[in-house]
């Protein structure tokens, strides 16, 4: 992305609030464009500011993935990425079908979420790693232990091509512009996806197609 990235940040914690504004600042290459309080606070935010990415938690007055549905109700291609304290499966879980971005703990060093926020700017998803093992390790524990490799053949070659794009962090609009596509019809493909991998988000999905990939490179036929 050329030039800052406009960054606005919710939390209603005035002292860890400051602390990522000023911890940002100070690494340079961001714009400081809102901070708020309440999930009313970024939901006025998102309409004035515009912000590239808004970090936003979960647990504030007003309810963060309540603010993350009316959000991206208006605006789906406004980048979220949700800092918080909450490991709850049912929390990450709401948080990716709600369409976030990112998912990252409170406990990230600094430089870590600038990096962080660089990658979801370009284009790609992050969940932090010790979730993303715990969604993989949910999602193999539903299945027998050859049910992805399964899965994966029960795909369309178009559908693996769209899951592909995804699985490197792609929007569905993206992922049209790409394909030459309809948005639909990227959408209605996804929904395909979804079922056939017994999945129940796009975060989900992706994880098993980057480790497919990963298994491939490994042990090449």
């Amino acid at each position: 992305m050329i030039g800052a990235i406009r960054i606005a940040v919710v939390d209603d914690h005035p002292l860890f609030r400051e602390g990522v504004i000023r911890s940002l600042s100070e690494i340079g290459g961001f714009e400081m464009v809102g901070e708020g309080a309440t999930g009313q606070d970024a939901e006025r935010i998102v309409s004035t500011a515009r912000p590239d990415i808004l970090l936003l938690d979960i647990s504030m007055p007003g309810g963060g993935l309540a603010s993350v549905a009316n959000i991206l109700a208006g605006d789906p291609d406004q980048k979220i990425v949700m800092l918080t304290v909450s490991e709850a499966n049912a929390d990450v879980t709401r948080a990716l079908n709600a369409g976030v971005r990112g998912y990252v703990l409170k406990g990230v060093g600094s430089r870590t979420l600038a990096e962080i926020l660089h990658n979801v700017a370009g284009g790609e998803s992050y969940v932090s790693p010790t979730l993303s093992a715990r969604l993989l390790s949910d999602l193999h524990s539903l299945q027998p232990a050859n049910g992805m490799s399964d899965r994966m053949r029960q795909l369309t070659g178009r559908e693996a091509e769209i899951l592909r794009l995804v699985a490197e962090g792609l929007s569905n609009k993206e992922v049209a512009l790409r394909l030459k596509l309809q948005e639909k019809t990227v959408k209605h493909h996804m929904t395909g996806v979804l079922s056939k991998l017994n999945v129940r988000n796009r975060t989900e999905a992706a994880l098993l197609m980057r480790e497919a990939r990963d298994r491939s490179e490994l042990h090449p036929r």
